[in-house]
This record gives structure tokens, sequence and C-alpha cells, in this order.
């Protein structure tokens, strides 16, 4: 496995492990149809949610939110609509989130497995 898939695969652990410590159900991970794939869906106690998870090294070639493109955006909804369609969940009652993690840095931090994570809710 390459460095970037390993850190990639850190980085998907980290966010699971995060969204089960704040009390959200991990439904599926790495969800694959022919149009692409899920990082993670979960259930938040109310609903469910796609989450994006975008890990970096650093930013250098900017935050990891600024991989998620407007492009990327609308093929994560469909992607949403996909999941949702294959189980039986109306597609309106999911949201999509984005969790990007950076190698921890700064005390304070809110940190999961060595990273920092920056939850950003409904992104789309």
């Amino acid at each position: 496995m390459n460095a970037n898939r390993t850190l990639g695969q850190r980085g998907e652990d980290a966010a699971a492990a995060y969204l089960t410590k704040i009390g959200w159900t991990i439904v599926e991970r790495n969800w694959r149809c022919r149009q692409g794939e899920l990082d993670i869906v979960a259930h938040d106690g109310r609903r469910h949610v796609v989450c994006e998870v975008k890990t970096r090294r650093g930013v250098t070639l900017g935050t990891p939110f600024e991989a998620i493109t407007s492009d990327k955006a609308v093929r994560l909804r469909r992607l949403a609509w996909e999941w949702a369609s294959h189980n039986g969940v109306p597609g309106a009652r999911i949201r999509v989130d984005a969790l990007c993690l950076l190698p921890a840095r700064h005390p304070g931090d809110l940190v999961v497995d060595g990273f920092s994570i920056e939850h950003e809710r409904d992104v789309i």
C-alpha cells in the first residue's frame, strides 16, 4: 500500500473512531457502486449522514476542505441518493458532512489517533 493510501486509511479509521466517540453509529464504510464510493455512512441518532473524509499531511496544496470541489459535492449528493435508494432510506433525509483531518499540531485541537479533526456539517 502506498503512503497516500496508508494516510487515507488511517484518516478514515480516525474519522470513524471520532464519530463513534460522539455517539454516532457507523452504518457502512467504503460503500461502492458504479458511480463511485462513499467513505462513511453513519447515523447521528436522527438521520443518516454521509461523511466524506479528507486527510492531508499539511496545507501546502490547500486545506482538506478545498479538495471538495463543486463537482465532488454534486457527486457526493448523487452517491448519497444511490445509497439511500439501495437501502430503502428516504434520500431527502440524508445529510452530507465533511471530516477534514490533518496531523495534530496545536494544543486544544480535537485530536483522534494523532489527527486534528474538523467536522463540517451539511456541506451540500
